[in-house]
């Protein structure tokens, strides 16, 4: 009866190792012995990014999101376009596009700032034409839907609720920031009154632990959402940027900081998706894009945050340990899982989307290594690329997604093409690879069928933590 077993165990042992060995449809055409059968293929175009082809993909997205978010007014029972904004009717308010991509979603935040960083990385103004045409709609629509709450009182009916009566870091975090990015790269209008509204809710008004933590009271009486760490910090660090005063600088570190204390793993190295202040030891489900949330949040603080600031070496060490969690839980096929630590989970891209931006953007800026990190984008984009299709769509994003306590909706939320999550965050990685494929400071070598992103000062910069 043992020699069966054994075979039988022989057996799976091959058929699982021939599973991972699987052929798959690219070669490598860096590789001059493409005859080599030792070679091998790869399920996605494992080879060194091409700034040229970069640039096509992300105009494709561009050019998709572009005519998806049509910006005008129409009359909601009849369909017909409002263009005469003196007088206000109840049954006005802004034309849905047709995959539903509202025009000031938090997620929509997040497109103007990957507009913003491809329109810096390839010299093309094109890329931030559609931050102007929606941001140049809001100054001239935003009187008009003032004045129709003032006689209607249509409350979350209105179209500019989110401006008018934020009630949420998900109403107003996010696109304040990037209201704020336009104004710093001069790109549209002055939007003023949007930001003092937004940004007041955000430092002011927001619901939060004692020690300035933001925090919801859903779905528990107090709950902490590490998706809250981009939803209020990158607009607390535009707004330090932009008044100068410090204090905003202290909240928005003290939430890295509070966050960090009570959602990240440092033996997994990974933030869980939630926190509860009367259940703190509930189990932990670590959902990918809740982490991409983080590492994007404390990225666009490091790029504001003052270097003497005290705070400045505990977010970047909180960072790079959050990144190395991350870089060690990547996949085969470059891209990240939707619960980040279950390899049997789909592979979901707005989260991995993140991830690549966030890693080439701290080689880039000298947070991390590129000999360490340098290859970990490199493949990251190489499996982001096949998830845009022909039609500047972005395939495999999951849709919006609540604190949940089960592994079956994580593992069951559906992805889809109209799920706005992914587009801001793979232009943000499209053009972020353009930066680090252009960076000075960085060459690559290849060797043995891989790349090595060797640092052009002999590897003397030191990444270890600062106490």
């Amino acid at each position: 009866m043992k020699k069966p077993t054994k075979l039988l165990a022989a057996l799976a042992c091959c058929t699982l190792l021939g599973a991972a060995h699987a052929e798959g449809p690219y070669r490598n055409p860096d590789n001059k012995s493409l005859k080599d059968p030792s070679e091998g293929t790869y399920p996605i175009p494992y080879k060194m990014p091409v700034v040229a082809e970069i640039t096509e993909q992300l105009n494709r997205i561009r050019a998709y999101m572009d005519q998806a978010t049509p910006a005008h007014v129409v009359n909601k029972k009849t369909g017909a376009e409002i263009t005469d904004f003196k007088t206000p009717i109840a049954d006005a308010a802004i034309a849905e596009s047709a995959g539903d991509y509202g025009l000031m979603v938090y997620e929509m935040g997040v497109v103007h700032a990957g507009l913003l960083n491809a329109a810096a990385a390839t010299g093309d103004k094109n890329f931030t034409a559609m931050t102007k045409r929606h941001f140049d709609f809001f100054a001239k629509t935003l009187p008009y839907f003032r004045a129709q709450e003032d006689k209607f009182h249509l409350e979350r009916a209105n179209s500019f609720a989110r401006t008018l009566d934020p009630r949420s870091l998900d109403d107003s975090g996010s696109m304040c920031a990037a209201l704020m990015r336009a104004r710093a790269a001069k790109v549209g209008p002055d939007l003023s009154q949007m930001i003092a509204s937004c940004s007041d809710w955000v430092a002011n008004k927001q619901f939060r632990l004692e020690d300035g933590t933001m925090a919801r009271k859903r779905p528990q009486a107090v709950s902490l959402w590490a998706d809250d760490m981009y939803m209020s910090i990158p607009a607390l660090a535009e707004l330090g940027r932009m008044t100068g005063e410090r204090k905003y600088f202290d909240l928005a570190v003290a939430n890295v900081m509070g966050m960090s204390s009570r959602m990240f793993n440092p033996e997994l190295n990974i933030f869980t998706h939630g926190w509860h202040q009367h259940v703190p030891n509930s189990p932990r489900f670590y959902w990918a894009r809740a982490n991409g949330w983080a590492v994007l949040a404390m990225s666009d603080l490091l790029d504001v945050l003052p270097k003497d600031h005290p705070g400045y070496e505990k977010v970047l060490n909180q960072l790079r340990l959050t990144l190395k969690g991350v870089a060690e839980l990547q996949s085969g096929s470059g891209l990240w899982h939707q619960m980040i630590d279950r390899n049997d989970s789909y592979l979901e891209t707005s989260a991995s989307a993140m991830f690549v931006y966030t890693i080439a953007h701290a080689i880039n800026q000298g947070w991390i290594s590129p000999t360490v990190y340098g290859s970990v984008a490199t493949a990251g984009w190489s499996g982001l690329v096949t998830k845009i299709n022909d039609k500047g769509q972005v395939e495999g994003t999951c849709v919006g997604t609540t604190l949940a306590s089960d592994q079956v909706y994580y593992y069951h939320r559906p992805t889809s093409v109209h799920a706005l999550h992914g587009y801001g965050p793979t232009l943000l990685a499209g053009a972020e690879m353009i930066k680090l494929l252009k960076n000075p400071k960085v060459s690559v070598e290849y060797k043995l069928r891989t790349y090595h992103f060797q640092p052009k000062d002999g590897g003397k910069t030191d990444y270890r933590e600062h106490q």
